[in-house]
């Protein structure tokens, strides 16, 4: 699907953007053009790159540390 009609940027794009490293919305901008125009884009772009890091680069600790008794 189109995110940023102004570029022509879909999610696939901003997934794979993800993929190979970008780790903010600026960046994705830069790389892109998704958001640098009107910036209507943006909330959904963001939410659709923040998705995309966490499946490509999960936390290091997804669960919470017990402590030992």
């Amino acid at each position: 699907m189109y995110v940023c009609i102004c570029n022509a940027v879909t999610d696939h794009q901003i997934r794979q953007a993800a993929a190979d490293g970008v780790s903010s919305l600026a960046e994705l901008s830069e790389r892109t053009g998704c958001s640098d125009c009107c910036g209507t884009c943006a909330p959904l772009a963001g939410e659709i790159l923040a998705e995309a890091i966490e499946q490509v680069r999960p936390r290091a600790f997804p669960l919470p540390l017990a402590l030992a008794a």
